[in-house]
């Protein structure tokens, strides 16, 4: 029995917690410790190697191995010390680190606070508060723009944020999981095509593709049936899905973006500034009414629609596994 608990129990008890606790500013997440280590690695890693187009893909290969393996590592020693001296503090333990790893409620609330920002505050509020969850330049953003980029984020982040780290999870446990974030954060560091990682940042992007690939995909099925379950515009989504999924140029970011456009009857992604350079991009969903701030919070159902959806499905599937 102690192996089946430990396989489900902590991945469980971790996304309840997420949905009820969220990521408090008082707790210290392990994502900073990992941006630390991304920070720290790359300062050192270029110092080393010569600045050329070759050194800069050898550094960015060197940083990535270096950042997941301590990513990995880390957690493995702590749960297997945890679990060999008493299991059930191995399984609380490994809880807490599915808890940290999840961001149902954390995208939820940090979109939210854009939601309220344009509405009791204004515009400028709301640029500040998109700022904080988006990469793109928000100075010049209109009404439209920042709650575009504000639902974009929700429609990404289900993917990133939410069910790929619970798909690995349910494969690998926290370690697993851990593995994952890692790849995540440094793609949203480095991972830009821009004079500063246009090279360095190569492998960090494309270990990201490939580790979201299958994630992302299963994401926009899950969103669809979430889209049918919830009474929304599943059709529309199922058919914007079909249309659209590859009009990004990331292989997995337009997968759960399309079917978020779809079911709101919304039109996402188009142009945008980044680091202040304008980056043309294709068009996400028809404009079948104009996108309001009210969208922010549909979007939010989507969201954990799809985030219990996923819960249910890995976790269902794995039991069955296990009691083979």
């Amino acid at each position: 029995m102690n192996w089946l608990l430990q396989m489900t129990v902590p991945v469980l008890a971790g996304f309840v917690l997420d949905l009820l606790l969220g990521d408090p500013a008082w707790l210290y997440h392990p994502v900073r410790l990992i941006g630390l280590l991304i920070e720290k690695g790359e300062k050192i890693i270029r110092k080393c190697l010569p600045k050329t187009r070759g050194g800069e893909r050898l550094g960015g290969v060197v940083l990535v191995i270096f950042v997941v393996s301590i990513s990995a590592l880390v957690p493995l020693g702590i749960l297997l010390a945890a679990y060999r001296f008493f299991v059930p503090l191995g399984l609380l333990i490994e809880t807490f680190f599915c808890y940290q790893i999840l961001a149902v409620k954390s995208l939820k609330v940090e979109s939210d606070r854009v939601c309220r920002a344009l509405k009791e505050e204004g515009l400028i509020s709301g640029r500040k508060a998109v700022s904080m969850i988006v990469g793109r330049d928000t100075e010049e953003l209109s009404e439209e723009g920042v709650t575009k980029a504000a639902v974009e984020t929700v429609a990404e982040n289900t993917s990133d944020g939410v069910i790929a780290p619970l798909f690995y999870m349910v494969i690998g446990g926290a370690v697993l999981g851990f593995a994952y974030k890692a790849v995540n954060t440094m793609d949203s560091m480095i991972g830009y095509k821009n004079d500063k990682y246009r090279y360095f940042g190569t492998a960090a992007a494309r270990l990201d593709d490939a580790a979201n690939f299958l994630p992302s995909r299963l994401a926009a099925v899950l969103m669809i049936a979430s889209a049918f379950l919830l009474g929304m515009d599943g059709p529309g989504a199922f058919r914007i899905y079909c249309r659209d999924r590859k009009n990004h140029k990331s292989p997995n970011a337009a997968q759960t973006e399309s079917v978020m456009a779809g079911a709101l009857g919304v039109e996402l992604a188009g142009n945008a500034w980044y680091f202040g350079k304008l980056y043309e991009k294709p068009t996400i969903g028809d404009p079948k009414r104009p996108i309001e701030i009210e969208d922010i919070r549909r979007s939010h159902r989507l969201l954990y629609g799809t985030s219990i959806l996923a819960l249910a499905v890995f976790m269902g599937i794995k039991c069955c596994l296990l009691w083979l």
